[in-house]
C-alpha cells in the first residue's frame, strides 16, 4: 500500500509542475517600468505623452520628456478617444499568437501525461497476468546457499525422515531411479497436527539436496477475481520447470484442495475449484514436470479431493506425529543447544513430563525458560526455569494480583483436593504433576494429571476413573459446604464428564445394552458436500442412550464419593497444605495420601512463613 501511495504522489507531483510551467510560458513577461493606468490617463490628458504603442491589451508609452513606461489596459472603451483628443500619436502591434496545435498540446499535458505514466505503471505491475501482477505466482523462491536446514536439525521424527530420503538422491541424481524404470512420488503430502514440523522436514529435504525450494501457502492462489488462482498455479509451475530440478511446497494445502462439488460451493465455475482443477492438470497431466517435486502439508488430509490423493499427483502419504519419549528429548536436545543451558538440566526427566507436546510446544518451553531466566537476571537456563515454563504452558500463567478472599481459597482448596485424591485412589488413572490454588488463566485453581508414559489408547477402566476424578472436586464442595454453598466451579468439569460417558456409549462400544455400534451422525459436514456417517437414532434408542449415559456417569460420581468419605482426614489435611503452600507437587502428595506432614518444596516457599519473617 505504501509502494501505491509513493507511485500516486509522484504522479501528482509531475502534473503539478507541467501545469506550473506551460501557465508560465504562457504569461506576459513583467514589465521593468510600469506605470498605472490612472497616471498614464492622467497624462494624457495633461498632453503630456507624445504616442502610444497597442500590443493587446498591453501600452507601451512615450512621454514628452522622452521617458519609457509600460501600462496595462484595464479595458478602458474610451481610451481611444481620449488618444485622439490629446493629440497623441497612436501605434498598434498585432500580438504574438500561439499556433491552434501549441495550445491543444498545452491544454492537454498533463492529462497526456497522467495516461503515460499509467499505462507504464500498470505495465510493469502486471507482468502479464492481469491487473496489478495478480495472476503472477507468489511463490518465494529460496536458493540452495540460503537452505541451511539439513535433516541433523530434524529430530523427533525418524519415520517421516526415511520415508523422504529416497527424495534427496533422486533430486542429487535422478539417472539411479530411471535407469531401472523407476519413478520417484510426484508429490508428498506431509499429514500431522501443528507444530509437529512438516515445514522444517520439507526445508531439510531441500538442504540436503542442494535444489532450489518454492514456498507458497494454499491461500495464496484465491483471490477475489474468477482465473486468478489458476493463473497463478501455471506460472508457479512455469518458474519451477525453468529452475529444475526444485521442490515446491505448499503449505495448508487444504485452503485449495477441498473437495469439490459440495453445497454452496458455486459449482463447477467457483474460483477455488479452478484452481484446484489447475493444480491437479499441472501435477499429472498432458506437460510432464520432470525434476518438479511438490510437498504439500495439511492437518485436515480428510478434506481433500479424491483426484489430489492418487497415485501420480500426491503419491505418498507421510504421517508426521507427536513425537514420544525419546523423540522430546532429542527435539529438546536441538533447541537447548541455542541457549546457555545449566548443569542440572535433564533433558530426558523433561521429556517425560511432556507427552503429548508437539515439537514447537518444546521449542516454546525452551525460549520460555530462556526469558524467565534473563527476567530473573540468571546467567544460564536452570531446571528450575524449565520447570517453570512447562507450568506456564500446560497450566497458563499465575495471576498473582487476582484478589481472593480466604474463604473462597479454602473452597478452591477443597475443590482441588477432590479432583486429587481421587484420581490418586482410582486405577490406571494418570498419575497426579501438581496441584494449585493459584489462579492461572481463566481457572481459579487447577490439579494437573500427566501420563507416565506416551499412551495410545485408553480402557474402559481408565476413562471411568477420569469421570471419577472430574467429580471429585464437586463432591468435595457438597462434603464440607453443603448443597447451599455449592458453586459453579465445577461447570467444566461435568461437561467434560458427560462428553467421555456419550463418547463411551455411542462411539466406542462400551455399553452391555447398546452393544459395539455408533449411534447418532458424527464426523458430518454437509457444507462441504460430505454425508454424515453413522445413523439416525429412534426415539426408543435416543432414550435408551440417555438412560446408559446417566448409568455410567451415576456410577462413577458415587464411587468417587466413596472414595473421599472414606478418605476425609487426607482430603482436610491437603487442603490445609493448600492454604499453605498454594501449590504442591507429587512428593507432598505422596506424603499427604499416607497421612505424613508434607515438607515444603524448595520450588514452593511458604508463604505464611515469608509474611512472618518480612
Amino acid at each position: 500500500m505504501k509502494k501505491y501511495l509513493v507511485h500516486i504522489f509522484f504522479i501528482l507531483a509531475i502534473s503539478s509542475a507541467s501545469y506550473f510551467i506551460f501557465e508560465r510560458i504562457n504569461m506576459e513577461p513583467p514589465i521593468d517600468n510600469s506605470l498605472a493606468y490612472s497616471d498614464f490617463i492622467e497624462r494624457v490628458k495633461n498632453k503630456q505623452v507624445d504616442r502610444v504603442e497597442i500590443s493587446g491589451q498591453t501600452i507601451k508609452l512615450r512621454t514628452s520628456d522622452g521617458e519609457n513606461y509600460e501600462t496595462f489596459n484595464p479595458g478602458d472603451g474610451h481610451l481611444i478617444d481620449d488618444l485622439l483628443a490629446a493629440d497623441v500619436q497612436i501605434r498598434t502591434k498585432v500580438p504574438k499568437q500561439q499556433s491552434m496545435l501549441m495550445q491543444i498540446f498545452i491544454a492537454w499535458f498533463p492529462m497526456l501525461l497522467l495516461i503515460i505514466v499509467w499505462v507504464v505503471y500498470m505495465r510493469r505491475n502486471q507482468g502479464g497476468y492481469g491487473a496489478n501482477g495478480f495472476g503472477k505466482s507468489k511463490a518465494r523462491m529460496l536458493e540452495e546457499d540460503k537452505l541451511t536446514v539439513k535433516f541433523a536439525d530434524v529430530a523427533g521424527c525418524e519415520e517421516a525422515k526415511e520415508d523422504v530420503a529416497e527424495l534427496v538422491d533422486f533430486l542429487a541424481d535422478p539417472q539411479k531411479f530411471q535407469v531401472l524404470g523407476g519413478q520417484i512420488p510426484r508429490g508428498i503430502l506431509m499429514v500431522g497436527p501443528p507444530g509437529t514440523g512438516k515445514t522444517l522436514i520439507a526445508k531439510a529435504i531441500a538442504g540436503e539436496a542442494g535444489v532450489k525450494f518454492f514456498s507458497i501457502s494454499g491461500s495464496d492462489f484465491v483471490e477475489m477475481f474468477v482465473g486468478v488462482g489458476a493463473s497463478r498455479v501455471r506460472d508457479m509451475f512455469a518458474q519451477a520447470k525453468e529452475h529444475s530440478p526444485c521442490i515446491i511446497f505448499i503449505d495448508e494445502i487444504d485452503a485449495v484442495g477441498r473437495q469439490r462439488g459440495g453445497v454452496g460451493m458455486g459449482g463447477g465455475n467457483d474460483e477455488r475449484e479452478q484452481t484446484l482443477n489447475q493444480l491437479l492438470v499441472e501435477m499429472d497431466g498432458f506437460n510432464g514436470n520432470e525434476g518438479v517435486i511438490v510437498i504439500a502439508a495439511t492437518n485436515r488430509a480428510d478434506v481433500l479431493d479424491k483426484a489430489l490423493l492418487r497415485p501420480g499427483r500426491f503419491d505418498r502419504q507421510v504421517n508426521v506425529g507427536l513425537p514420544d519419549v525419546r523423540g522430546r528429548e532429542q527435539i529438546l536436545n536441538v533447541h537447548i543447544k541455542k541457549v546457555p543451558a545449566a548443569a542440572d538440566v535433564v533433558l530426558y526427566d523433561l521429556a517425560r513430563g511432556t507427552p503429548g507436546f508437539s515439537g514447537a510446544d518444546l521449542a516454546n518451553i525452551v525460549n520460555e525458560a530462556a526469558l524467565l531466566a534473563a527476567r530473573s537476571n540468571k546467567k544460564e537456563v536452570s531446571m528450575s526455569d524449565l520447570e517453570k515454563a512447562k507450568d506456564k504452558i500446560l497450566m497458563g500463567a499465575e495471576k498473582r494480583t487476582m484478589v481472593m478472599t480466604e474463604e473462597d481459597k479454602l473452597l478452591t482448596a477443597y475443590h482441588e483436593a477432590g479432583h486429587c485424591i481421587v484420581g490418586q485412589l482410582s486405577p490406571e488413572h494418570d498419575a497426579v504433576y501438581k496441584v494449585s490454588i493459584m489462579p492461572r488463566g481463566r481457572a481459579l485453581g487447577i490439579t494437573m494429571f500427566l501420563p507416565e508414559q506416551d499412551q495410545y489408547s485408553a480402557s474402559k477402566r481408565k476413562l471411568e476413573s477420569q469421570i471419577a476424578s472430574l467429580f471429585g472436586g464437586r463432591i468435595a464442595e457438597l462434603m464440607i459446604y453443603g448443597g447451599d454453598r455449592v458453586t459453579t466451579g465445577a461447570s467444566n468439569d461435568i461437561e467434560r464428564a458427560t462428553e467421555l460417558a456419550r463418547n463411551m456409549v455411542t462411539r466406542w462400544g462400551f455399553s452391555e445394552k447398546l452393544g459395539t455400534m455408533v449411534y447418532g451422525e458424527e464426523g458430518g459436514q454437509p457444507f462441504m458436500g460430505y454425508a454424515a456417517k453413522g445413523s439416525k437414532v429412534s426415539e426408543l434408542v435416543s432414550q435408551q442412550i440417555d438412560e446408559e449415559i446417566r448409568a455410567v456417569i451415576d456410577a462413577n460420581y458415587q464411587r468417587a464419593e466413596k472414595i473421599l468419605q472414606d478418605n476425609i482426614s487426607i482430603l482436610h489435611n491437603m487442603a490445609k497444605a493448600l492454604m499453605k503452600w498454594e501449590t504442591i507437587d507429587k512428593i507432598q502428595i505422596d506424603a499427604l495420601m499416607v497421612g505424613k506432614e508434607p515438607l515444603p518444596h524448595p520450588e514452593f516457599p511458604d508463604p505464611i512463613a515469608e509474611t512472618k519473617a518480612a
